[in-house]
């Protein structure tokens, strides 16, 4: 298939062109989701409730409704100039391998020290916490990349990090750690004896293998006990969709400057801040009643929220001291198994997109087992030269899979997908997958009926 040379391989926006202003899609939404509920009264939070947990301005952007757009700090603008904008690629050798007629395109986040997206929304909590006077921050993280990217942007702005890494994900990822360490971050394997919560894991699961759930309640529990610090989250937050719009708004600037509109959009979703970022301008085009792409949700066959979650409100945390969300869940008591895709490991999914979801804006979603994505993973290394983190590789299986059908239509859609990160940190699973120990696990009926067991009755 010969390449189009009209288009560029990488397309990059100027600096003079990053974003000044994230996207709220929460002031577009035909139905606004569910608020969320205090654990204690179960009525509808306020600023003022989440001011103990959150940042002051973080809270405000958790529960705004109206402003389509936020203005960047300039700080946080300056600091997203050493990394970003960052490149949408034309993968031309990877449809020349597939011989399919689609034009493959992928927004890639991985070209910082993180490997990931998740710094973007890392430096504008540390900033907010900064010019709050805060000492500190604690925070969970699954497969290391937000605690890695909190890590940076604490260190940038003189702030204690401590990190509550999920067991499972700690043991097979040391080096995330010290990354981590290299920044200044304190690191605690979870569930821990240093809380209440983790020592309540542990005494009914001494060999419990830890999930984001259980991560959460540690870091929040440590948080709301310790005066000058607050809690931050990577994802499922509305604040964190929010912060990663940019990812979108600067694929979308690329791609119109060169004609090109996505027939699909395609992301990995845990807890929904990548896939929430990547789409949140053209789903703006949707619900505006404008032409916008198909969009696709993919998720981990072992931890499988929307392809068969329930759409309810549930802890946000396994502890059960976090907020109640209306969310697609498997039940806050879920624990995952040890899957290789650590960052998608949570048991439910953000607020907003679980919303979309269910009013079909969002059209799909997907799930697939590691052993597919590890497929895909190692034939898009082969053909695109980037080692993909297993979270990204979701993704591009799914791009894979419908790159081909345009093969068998004939179709020649256009196909945008992100790739989060990188996977030089994850070379347990691929050695795993290379060996052929790796394993599918996809749970039963009746493990899922005992997460479903631990969700609360809320109207």
């Amino acid at each position: 298939m010969a390449k189009n040379t009209a288009i560029p391989y990488k397309i990059y926006l100027k600096e003079d062109e990053l974003p000044r202003a994230w996207y709220n899609v929460r002031a577009d939404m035909r139905t606004d989701h569910r608020p969320l509920l205090n654990p204690a009264t179960r009525q509808p939070l306020t600023v003022a409730d989440l001011e103990p947990v959150f940042c002051t301005e973080l809270a405000k952007q958790e529960l705004n409704t109206q402003d389509r757009f936020i203005e960047i700090p300039e700080a946080v603008r300056n600091f997203y100039k050493m990394y970003r904008p960052s490149p949408v690629v034309r993968a031309y050798c990877l449809e020349q391998a597939l011989h399919t007629p689609a034009h493959i395109y992928y927004k890639y986040e991985g070209g910082n020290t993180s490997g990931s997206h998740k710094l973007n929304s890392a430096i504008a909590q540390a900033y907010y916490a900064s010019q709050q006077g805060l000492r500190g921050v604690t925070t969970e993280t699954g497969a290391g990349q937000w605690g890695t990217a909190l890590s940076m942007a604490c260190g940038y702005f003189g702030l204690d990090c401590r990190v509550f890494m999920v067991k499972c994900s700690a043991q097979q990822k040391p080096y995330r750690k010290a990354v981590m360490e290299t920044y200044n971050a304190t690191i605690v394997s979870s569930p821990s004896d240093t809380t209440a919560v983790g020592r309540k894991m542990l005494a009914a699961n001494p060999d419990n293998t830890g999930s984001l759930g259980t991560a959460i309640s540690e870091a929040v529990e440590l948080a709301v006990a310790s005066e000058g610090y607050r809690y931050v989250l990577g994802s499922v937050l509305d604040q964190v969709l929010l912060h990663q719009s940019i990812i979108g708004l600067e694929a979308k600037a690329a791609l119109d400057a060169y004609g090109v509109q996505p027939d699909i959009v395609i992301g990995c979703a845990g807890g929904g801040s990548n896939l929430g970022g990547l789409m949140a301008p053209y789903m703006g085009d949707r619900l505006a009643g404008k032409p916008a792409p198909y969009f696709i949700a993919v998720e981990p066959s072992s931890c499988p929220s929307l392809t068969r979650g329930r759409f309810a409100y549930d802890y946000c945390d396994t502890g059960h001291v976090t907020p109640l969300a209306k969310m697609y869940t498997l039940g806050s008591g879920y624990i995952p198994s040890s899957s290789h895709a650590g960052g998608l490991r949570y048991h439910g999914m953000s607020p907003i997109l679980s919303q979309l979801y269910h009013d079909g804006y969002l059209d799909e979603a997907r799930s697939v087992r590691q052993t597919e994505v590890f497929a895909a993973a190692e034939l898009f290394a082969r053909v695109e030269g980037t080692l993909a983190a297993p979270e990204s590789a979701h993704a591009i299986r799914v791009a894979i899979d419908e790159a081909l059908k345009c093969k068998e239509s004939g179709e020649a859609k256009t196909i945008l997908f992100g790739l989060t990160g990188t996977g030089y940190f994850d070379m347990a699973a691929y050695i795993a997958y290379n060996s052929g120990t790796m394993q599918d696990h996809v749970p039963d009926d009746e493990e899922l009926a005992k997460g479903f067991a631990t969700i609360p009755q809320v109207e």
